[in-house]
């Protein structure tokens, strides 16, 4: 594991040494936020009854549960790389341990985890976690699901108080005589717990708010455990035998490739589960506002090395499999908890639990635990984890995965789901469709798809029902064009037009050729060339020949046969209504197919933003592109400079205030983001105006810019004011676009809506400022820091990859 702890960054740099006669440092002290502490006191009460649940649905001994739950979160919470992530024994490697138990005894499991601990710290010394998330998301759901399922029917034996079979088809052969032979003290205990469990979040009023913060499971099983201590029920309850005679780890003891097969289906499922969780809980924190300053996002290598000792520790100690944990993980970021203390602490007290509160727990109905377990198992089978498949169109995927870790097991119903989703990817790719028809005279060929060797037979054919002498149009609706297609295309195309016909050939967009799958003209910007400014830098000798449109070339200008968007790409920036409608028809022949659903989606419910962005009118700044989003993301309003006018100014302009008020009060908008960027042209008029003369509406307008010009230092004026990180303002002009974003959020602030939401605030953090500076020309983004300089002016920080993934 030493290999893979890099070196410190500071390893070359010389130290620093205290004066002789200066004291030391002192010690640092640790200190634990009340956040954590309160949030790990919720995970704990979550996962005490889970564990045990746990243990009993796998077969395992139930100290097994107690002992992976203080283990996961002591180890895996100190080492793993998402801090809020909290692990463990998770329900998904219920069927998988139970399987290995039967298989290889409780001792030698024990051992396998050990192993796949170490597996997945080499995965993790390897770096290939991002690797792992290639999965398709429907074998993953679709395991999830089947394991529920696995879970689910063999907990139900258990409800009814009889015993599980070792497999599912074993399980629904026995339910009848189950059903016909039932124990009523099991079958009430059960009730109670999974009522419970159903009715405690939805408890109405305020009184249901203020219980509804207690977990629901320990309030089922503790009020069970009443029950039958108080009616005085003989049932099988939670028997946790003495320490002293605790199982641990043996000898791996079987066949090699039966043990090499379990370790890599406990390392699979264990890292896949916590893998995906890190993402989940990304996620969760993203949502979360005051967190995202505070919690860096999750480092998936360092999670995995973190599991793998985990795994590791809790085999060797005759602990249950560990990965992260969702309901667990969950609970830990919505009871408020702000870093991997809160996770630590949680594991703490499992062990407090498990030394001294034995009698207590040995109270518990083995009923109530196996209605827990079902319950989370039904859970499993997501509702909206089908419609998504289903709407991506791989719900065949999600069922065959599902129905092989039903009846065949995890590794055996994930090789079926990798098989088919295989074979469904490759019948997309060799689905083409053509078709032909003709019109006023002319052939029109469609072609719908990827152009590959197996479609040459049907687009030859196609082809030759073209007549002799006609005029034809061949539109190929795809990406990728193979050689034996391309030469067919080609060959088609010579001989018609030698017969006195002509042929135009078109992409998906209007005058872009389709080819081979090679840069054209070493012009890598083909999904910004629709722009009539487009102007692609070259190589000079990547100019094209004077006869480019010519019949005897090669590349794409043999199939284009005409010059359609040459303009575009040699730099010309002419504009004509006939180039709005070509705008249009691209767009309702490509782009509106793949929108339309969710366009009549955002129609059906309203448009529900996240964030006002407020930005200058300059036709540079693309606010989809720059900010990565799409429709119903962003309420945008723009103006001349990105100004915000005070409100009650005199003869001031309420179209912005109106914008304001309405995304504060009745979108609720949860941030607000004013943008500015270089080379404004508000900013070089603001600089170069002279006072007095004509006040032309543009005048008029310039004068919510002059506070920021008074806020900005002239050359002359040394430092000051708002500043870039990492370099000095580039001139005057700059100095005042930054100075001008921080004068317009103190405009913002004065806004009654904005204060009133800022005032608010909320569990949920409330309403967001920030600022933002894009550079055009560095087409690089700078965000506001939230503290300020040495100096005490404000820092505009840019925004990189690796400070999303440190």
């Amino acid at each position: 594991m030493s290999a893979c702890v890099p070196a410190p960054a500071d390893s070359g740099r010389t130290k620093h040494v205290h004066p002789p006669h200066s004291p030391p440092p002192g010690p640092r002290r640790f200190r634990i936020a009340g956040a954590d502490v309160s949030a790990s006191i919720a995970v704990f009460l979550i996962a005490l009854p889970l564990s045990l649940g746990i243990a009993l649905a796998t077969g395992a001994p139930l100290q097994a549960g107690l002992v992976a739950a203080a283990v996961g979160g002591i180890v895996a919470g100190r080492i793993g790389g998402c801090p809020l992530q909290v692990s463990g024994p998770a329900a998904g490697l219920t069927v998988v341990t139970a399987d290995l138990i039967q298989q290889y005894g409780w001792r030698t499991t024990c051992a396998i985890t050990v192993l796949a601990g170490l597996a997945q710290l080499g995965l993790g010394c390897l770096r290939v976690a991002r690797s792992a998330l290639a999965v398709s998301p429907a074998i993953v759901h679709g395991m999830l699901a089947g394991i529920g399922v696995t879970i689910a029917v063999a907990q139900l034996h258990i409800v009814l108080g009889g015993t599980p079979q070792s497999a599912v088809p074993e399980n629904l052969a026995a339910l009848p005589a189950q059903l016909a032979n039932l124990h009523p003290a099991d079958v009430a205990v059960s009730a109670l717990t999974l009522t419970l469990l159903f009715l405690w979040p939805r408890l109405p009023g305020r009184v249901g708010r203020v219980l509804g913060k207690l977990p629901a499971a320990l309030i089922a099983v503790a009020a069970a455990t009443a029950l039958a201590a108080l009616a005085g029920l003989r049932l099988p309850k939670v028997d946790l035998p003495s320490w002293s005679s605790h199982a641990l780890a043996a000898l791996p003891d079987g066949p090699v490739l039966g043990m090499v097969a379990a370790v890599l289906t406990t390392t699979l499922v264990c890292s896949v589960q916590s893998l995906l969780g890190a993402v989940a809980v990304d996620k969760l924190v993203a949502a979360r506002p005051g967190l995202t300053g505070r919690v860096r996002r999750s480092d998936l290598d360092r999670e995995l090395l973190g599991q793998g000792a985990a795994n590791i520790v809790s085999g060797s100690l005759g602990g249950l499999p560990i990965a992260g944990v969702a309901v667990r993980s969950s609970a830990n970021v919505a009871a408020g908890a702000v870093s991997r203390n809160s996770t630590m602490l949680h594991g703490g007290y499992v062990v407090i639990a498990a030394l001294l509160l034995v009698p207590a727990l040995e109270l518990i109905p083995l009923a109530s635990l196996a209605a827990l377990v079902m319950s989370v198992g039904l859970k499993m089978v997501s509702l909206n984890h089908i419609r998504t498949v289903t709407r991506h169109r791989e719900v065949l995927v999600y069922a065959v995965t599902t129905g092989g870790v039903v009846f065949f097991g995890v590794l055996e119903g994930v090789a079926l789901g990798i098989a088919v989703a295989v074979g469904v990817a490759l019948h997309r790719l060799t689905r083409t469709r053509i078709t032909h028809e003709e019109t006023e005279g002319g052939h029109h060929i469609h072609v719908r798809g990827q152009l590959t060797f197996l479609a040459v037979p049907r687009l030859s054919r196609v082809l030759h029902q073209v007549p002799h002498g006609a005029d034809a149009v061949v539109e190929l609706d795809g990406s990728f064009m193979d050689h034996a297609a391309y030469e067919t295309l080609q060959d088609w195309q010579k001989t018609h037009t030698a017969q006195g016909g002509s042929v135009d050939i078109t992409g998906r967009r209007p005058g872009i050729r389709i080819s081979e799958p090679v840069e054209v003209d070493d012009c890598r910007c083909r999904p910004w060339t629709a722009w009539r400014n487009h102007q692609c830098e070259r190589p000079p000798t990547a100019t094209a020949p004077p006869d480019a449109g010519s019949q005897d070339t090669t590349g794409v200008a043999d199939l284009a046969g005409g010059t359609g968007g040459a303009g575009r790409r040699e730099g010309t920036t002419t504009s004509s209504p006939t180039d709005l409608a070509r705008g249009i028809s691209a767009f309702q022949r490509n782009t509106a197919p793949h929108v339309r659903g969710e366009l009549a989606r955002l129609a059906r419910e309203g448009q529900q933003p996240s964030q006002l962005f407020l930005t200058c009118a300059d036709s540079r700044v693309v606010t989809s592109m720059i900010t990565s989003s799409g429709p119903g993301d962003l309420f945008v309003v723009r103006n001349v400079g990105n100004f915000v006018p005070p409100p009650g100014e005199e003869s001031g302009d309420d179209s912005v205030s109106a914008a304001i008020e309405y995304a504060v009060d009745v979108l609720k908008v949860r941030s607000i983001t004013v943008c500015g960027h270089s080379g404004c042209g508000a900013m070089q008029a603001l600089l170069s105006t002279e006072p007095g003369g004509a006040q032309t509406p543009l005048k008029r307008w310039l004068r919510h810019g002059l506070p920021s010009l008074a806020r900005t230092p002239g050359d002359g004026d040394g430092a000051g004011g708002p500043r870039l990180a990492g370099r000095a303002a580039a001139d005057t002009a700059e100095r005042l676009c930054l100075a001008n974003v921080v004068q317009q959020l103190e405009h913002l602030r004065a806004h009654e809506s904005v204060a009133r939401a800022l005032a608010a605030g909320g569990a949920d953090g409330g309403l967001e400022l920030h600022g933002m500076y894009f550079h055009v020309g560095e087409a690089q983004a700078y965000l506001l820091a939230e503290e300020a300089g040495e100096d005490g002016e404000a820092v505009f920080r840019r925004v990189l990859e690796t400070d999303l993934t440190a």
